[in-house]
């Protein structure tokens, strides 16, 4: 990143009560952004937004209500849009899937269509999901040039935001000369994420309860990822665009190596082992339908943009494990977290 490019940048950032989004907030803090957020309240109590503390003009607004993302979109005047608010859990897809469609598809509609009238923009990143892909458990890594599709609510609606966002770059936005591109990243991981069916959140709530860990899907396999990574490629996305609107594709992958990609069972027994405890098993009963096998490859961010993964696994869940050591002692959790960023960029110097 380049600080002078962000110093005084206007930014909307939507979801910047969530995970990602905070941690995103407090980066765009740390480089002198200028932050608009658009989100709804912080999906958990605790949750790493309110014990952050990112310096941005804090707006509560739901996607799916057009007037609010517009009054929005008009008192940001954005010059970067980073788009990270959804419905982002699948088992919530499968209880709640026409909520899921809203706001993922809707919503993302509600904002480009707000964006048509913001006349200084000259960045838009999309940020969708690895489960964008039709996936038939063969376990290949999935390029962006593969068939969208989704099995699942949460994936179809993430499918669906990908055509949604090339309708507008194409019909829109790219006359105009703004870059538009969509961000398909793994699985994060990091500190201060609480949300539910999610892993690592599920695990540091049983570790801190002594409670033993069930697993819906121990062998399943995910690409697993720092948060601070695939944010990385959405700030160097963003300048790029800014400075030539049609200079990326109109879509990365974000994740690790296919070769660093690992089960379940593997990063809960890695946990366990920087914890010094911990117990889990195999959860009985039937789970709704997921993908056993998912990985992406990275490479055309790797050529286009120069990104890779700066930190190894188990340097991630070490850095993870920190954060939750850190909470549970009444720590400084903030102060540790503008750490880590500054130490990430020590990586990417």
């Amino acid at each position: 990143m380049t600080p002078e490019f962000w110093r005084g940048r206007k930014v909307l950032l939507t979801g910047h009560t969530g995970f990602k989004g905070t941690w995103l907030g407090l980066w765009l803090e740390r480089l002198g952004a200028t932050v608009t957020g658009l989100a709804l309240a912080p999906p958990s109590e605790p949750n790493a937004f309110d014990l952050a503390r990112p310096a941005l003009d804090d707006r509560r607004a739901d996607l799916r209500d057009q007037r609010a993302v517009a009054d929005t979109v008009a008192a940001a005047a954005p010059e970067v849009v980073v788009h990270l608010a959804a419905q982002a859990l699948v088992p919530y897809g499968y209880i709640e899937p026409l909520a899921t469609f809203a706001s993922n598809v809707m919503g993302t509609a509600n904002l480009l269509e707000a964006l048509r009238r913001a006349r200084e923009l000259k960045a838009i990143i999309v940020v969708t999901s690895d489960k964008v892909y039709t996936n038939n458990d063969s376990g290949q890594a999935f390029r962006e040039s593969d068939p969208l599709g989704g099995t699942d609510p949460y994936a179809a609606s993430k499918a669906a935001t990908e055509h949604v966002a090339s309708a507008y770059r194409n019909s829109f936005f790219a006359r105009r000369e703004i870059g538009l591109v969509t961000a398909r990243a793994g699985n994060v991981i990091g500190g201060g994420d609480f949300g539910r069916d999610r892993l690592l959140p599920d695990l540091f709530r049983a570790l801190a309860s002594d409670q033993t860990l069930r697993l819906r899907r121990p062998q399943a396999i995910r690409p697993w990822q720092f948060v601070l990574e695939p944010l990385a490629g959405y700030l160097d996305m963003a300048e790029r665009l800014t400075a030539k609107p049609d200079s990326l594709p109109a879509a990365l992958n974000f994740g690790p190596s296919p070769r660093a990609a690992m089960k379940v069972v593997d990063m809960v027994e890695r946990v366990h082992r920087l914890w010094g405890g911990g117990s889990w098993l195999a959860a009985p009963g039937a789970h709704p339908a997921e993908a056993m096998a998912l990985t992406v490859d990275a490479q055309r961010a790797s050529e286009t943009l120069g990104w890779r993964p700066r930190l190894t696994l188990d340097q991630a869940l070490a850095w993870t494990v920190e954060w939750h050591r850190t909470h549970a002692a009444h720590g400084d959790v903030r102060a540790l977290m503008l750490r880590q960023i500054g130490d990430y960029e020590a990586l990417l110097a």
